[in-house]
């Protein structure tokens, strides 16, 4: 069955039909554009939400150590995540179906206007060639009755006495003129009918199937589209479905992380001063009449108790708290425990700094006995301000790590304080002798076989004229094999198997 032999007559029905199904792709468009701005809110929303409850600021920080802090930080993480999930499906309905429809509704709108149009220009040509019937078909009917009256009119004049033999041939003459003319006029309607008739044959039986066919075969090609795009409208969010499952596994797993004894230890660690609880309380026999003495009173003050409730309000400083001395550089203001911990933390920073002095004074060494081998490359002795900040930074340094380990050694009291010291001194830093050029030739550096320890990307092209540097060229990728360690150098390898020094300026490292 098709639409062309089926309905042939219908070409109103058709017209309605296929427009109604283009109205029905532009809805379904508008509904998934609809979906979309829904998801976009939805996931709008959410990164507000997460960014709203995110932790901020030295205090969070130190809270999300617990794991019930942690946890809630994981959530939100998760939920931004899901959010961007979100984001996705939006993004791809609009890609892959509101797009892809849009454009293959305006093919559909231009081929069926075309298709529409051909119909209605075959109309016209068959009523043009019924026209032009009903035109030949009305002079035959015409000159078939003048002829008939002629001949009528001929008879009647024979058959009259009175009339002349002229009139009499006359008449004759034009009753024969007015046959023939009908007879042209019979055989013109005769050629004309079977002209109309073979056209409207063509036009029934090949010309209107064939467009309707076409117009059929349109019709289901966009349901076939539009089928797609239902199906897509679910697909769209299956893809994503394994990323939001594990996104809400993560927010599960958070709350299986929660370890509330191990938050309650952290807490205690925190917090825990150290002292000892406040003994009893003496009894004071004031009916004796005991007074104390003033020198005793003036060489030994009489102790002030500790406070018997560990409570206090919130933000109330007394005068007493206003009067008490800044924090102490060793901590002593603070109760035991928490001193020992902040003067730890203390060593473990001056020691990471020291280590970073140290490395930086390795490098201007190096760079120094580079510049000794090769004198056109630099002044040696412009890097001895830079040697000696160093060397004095070292020093103090050291004088700053040697004190607070002093601080904690009698912190910590013992031998858990010569462990603590000697773990120190087992992580610390060896300075190195200024003196001594750890690179005795400068092609040493390449004798042992290295791994690169990442890329980079040459922005300038470089000529290395001197001994131990290399040219590169702009846009080479470069292989690293020494980071810079502060002196402005850094060894490279490049694709050819050359190695040697360039200026860290000169390139951007990463891929």
């Amino acid at each position: 069955m098709d639409w062309g032999t089926d309905l042939w007559d219908q070409y109103d029905h058709i017209d309605k039909h296929t427009q109604s199904g283009l109205d029905l792709v532009e809805r379904y468009i508008k509904f998934v554009k609809e979906r979309t701005e829904i998801e976009q809110s939805y996931a709008k929303q959410l990164r507000s939400l997460s960014k709203k409850y995110a932790k901020r600021g030295s205090k969070d920080e130190q809270d999300c150590k617990f794991s019930n802090h942690a946890s809630f930080q994981e959530i939100l993480n998760e939920l931004n995540d899901y959010a961007g999930q979100r984001e996705l499906i939006a993004e791809n309905m609009i890609t892959g179906i509101c797009v892809e429809l849009t454009k293959y509704l305006q093919d559909l709108k231009q081929e069926r206007k075309t298709h529409l149009s051909d119909a209605k220009k075959a109309q016209q040509n068959l009523e043009s060639s019924f026209k032009q019937l009903e035109s030949t078909k009305k002079r035959f009917a015409k000159e078939w009755a003048e002829a008939d009256k002629a001949t009528q009119q001929a008879e009647k004049t024979e058959s009259d006495l009175n009339a002349t033999k002229l009139d009499v041939e006359k008449a004759k003459q034009h009753a024969h003129s007015r046959t023939h003319t009908a007879e042209e006029c019979r055989n013109d309607y005769a050629a004309q009918l079977q002209k109309y008739n073979k056209e409207q044959n063509f036009f029934y039986y090949t010309e209107i199937p064939q467009i309707f066919n076409k117009m059929q075969d349109m019709d289901e090609r966009r349901i076939r589209m539009l089928a797609e795009g239902y199906s897509q409208f679910s697909e769209m969010e299956k893809k994503v479905q394994p990323i939001i499952s594990k996104c809400l596994e993560g927010i599960s797993s958070a709350g299986v992380k929660i370890n509330e004894k191990q938050d309650s230890f952290l807490f205690i660690e925190q917090h825990k001063s150290g002292f000892d609880r406040p003994g009893d309380v003496e009894f004071e026999d004031y009916s004796q009449g005991i007074k104390p003495a003033t020198s005793d009173s003036s060489l030994n003050p009489p102790k002030v108790r500790a406070k018997l409730w560990p409570f206090s309000k919130k933000n109330k400083i007394t005068h007493a708290e206003k009067l008490m001395p800044p924090a102490a550089e060793d901590f002593s203001h603070l109760p035991p425990e928490q001193r020992k911990k902040r003067l730890q933390a203390k060593i473990d920073d001056i020691t990471k700094e020291l280590q970073k002095a140290q490395d930086q004074s390795d490098a201007l060494e190096k760079m120094k006995g580079v510049y000794e081998q090769n004198p056109q490359m630099g002044d040696p002795s412009s890097l001895e301000p830079q040697i000696t900040e160093t060397s004095q930074n070292i020093g103090r340094l050291r004088g700053e790590l040697t004190k607070y380990e002093t601080w904690l050694s009698e912190a910590v009291g013992g031998e858990e304080s010569a462990n603590t010291i000697n773990n120190n001194t087992q992580h610390g830093v060896v300075a190195a002798n200024p003196t001594q050029n750890i690179y005795t030739e400068f092609e040493d550096e390449f004798d042992d076989v290295e791994s690169p320890i990442g890329q980079c990307t040459a922005l300038y092209t470089f000529e290395g004229h001197s001994e131990g540097t290399i040219s590169i060229t702009e846009g080479e990728l470069l292989s690293v094999m020494e980071e810079d360690k502060g002196d402005g150098w850094m060894r490279v390898l490049r694709a050819g198997g050359e190695e040697g020094y360039i200026p860290s300026s000169y390139v951007k490292v990463g891929p």
